[in-house]
């Protein structure tokens, strides 16, 4: 599998976090070859299952990579001399100093692009020509009369950002959406990785809705799906001009193994066994309180679920310029099929005792 390839197709289609059927429908056709059965619950989320070779009924593991991605919606129709504007505001953590002159596509009754503009600098008071636009100066422009936006478009709809995946030098690309779709990459590898691997154990991979803004996907399909273990995975910041120290990471040099509260020890401690099994290099992340992740809401499911987080270094997140390299992508994926592959029977009770924490906390 071409990874720049799937990436570009991961990205470049629209995903806003509340409307994910778009990309849910990349997701289905792209997994659609690895798994046994794909299905779709009533709060958006994509959910495949991949068998393994264990007797029934068999462990489940759930993996859960984001599929949603930050957005806008329309907040207002404005009318200027006949030609309809639309005043926006955010889905999920946009930064809005990011947004002048960017171009977009609005999800109305049909799909609409436009762009995001506001007054050049010669025509602003002096007072206001440094600094970053804010929501009530910027509109977007789709180029229509009043008439045909009021037709087409209505206060709520999405608006998604509009931007192609792009090659940099050696392996490092730059997009859009790369939060989170890099880590649906990775996840689409490791189900490409246990084609040739057996299994024991049961995969249920989930395309997760409304993390930008809830974690609601991750909530939803822990309490659902009854997962024995879980691992979530996601983009962490990546080292670049002004952005060094702790739990910044270089791109290319591979994985970040989270631990902290949402972490099970247990679970951070096998995926490091299986990243010594590849002799791959992984990096160590940590957080001292919720992760931001769907680590969280996969964690304190039920009567809690023993929870891994496996992140990705990104340069300028949130942004529609993220940053990552492939080599981190395809070293995820492979790690995440490693230590499905290494999981069996006696694994749970191992957490359960304490035995692998006890084990490598030294190391």
């Amino acid at each position: 599998m071409k990874t720049f390839k799937l990436l570009q197709t991961l990205s470049e289609t629209a995903g806003p976090s509340g409307l994910e059927h778009e990309i849910a429908d990349v997701v289905a056709d792209v997994w659609q070859p690895y798994v046994d059965t794909i299905t779709r619950d009533r709060v958006g989320n994509l959910i495949a299952i991949k068998y393994g070779e264990g007797p029934e009924p068999r462990p489940r593991i759930l993996l859960a990579a984001h599929m949603d991605e930050i957005a806008l919606m329309v907040k207002q129709i404005l009318s200027h001399q006949g030609n309809g504007f639309l005043r926006v505001t955010n889905v999920g953590g946009v930064d809005v100093r990011h947004l002048y002159g960017q171009t977009v596509v609005v999800h109305g009754k049909r799909a609409l692009p436009g762009v995001l503009g506001s007054l050049p600098p010669h025509m602003l008071p002096p007072d206001r020509q440094d600094r970053p636009f804010g929501y009530e100066e910027l509109v977007v422009d789709v180029g229509l009369s009043l008439a045909e936006v009021e037709t087409a478009v209505s206060v709520g709809d999405f608006i998604s950002f509009r931007q192609p995946l792009r090659k940099l030098q050696g392996k490092q690309v730059t997009g859009k959406a790369l939060d989170n779709r890099a880590s649906l990459t990775a996840v689409t590898l490791c189900l490409e990785y246990l084609q040739k691997r057996a299994h024991t154990w049961d995969v249920i991979a989930v395309a997760t809705c409304q993390e930008e803004t809830r974690l609601l996907g991750a909530y939803a399909s822990a309490h659902s799906q009854r997962p024995d273990t879980a691992v979530a995975i996601d983009v962490t910041f990546g080292k670049g001009p002004g952005a060094n120290g702790e739990n910044v990471f270089d791109l290319g040099d591979g994985p970040v193994l989270d631990i902290g509260p949402n972490v099970h020890p247990g679970m951070f401690n096998a995926l490091k066994d299986a990243a010594k099994a590849l002799e791959m290099k992984v990096h160590v992340g940590t957080h001292n309180r919720a992760s931001g992740t769907d680590a969280f809401g996969l964690q304190i499911a039920r009567d809690g679920i023993p929870t891994g987080l496996v992140s990705i270094p990104l340069r300028y997140m949130h942004t529609m310029v993220e940053v990552v390299d492939l080599t981190d992508l395809e070293r995820s994926g492979r790690l995440l099929g490693e230590f499905i592959a290494r999981l069996d029977d006696k694994f749970l009770q191992t957490l359960s005792d304490g035995m692998m924490e006890k084990g490598d906390s030294k190391r």
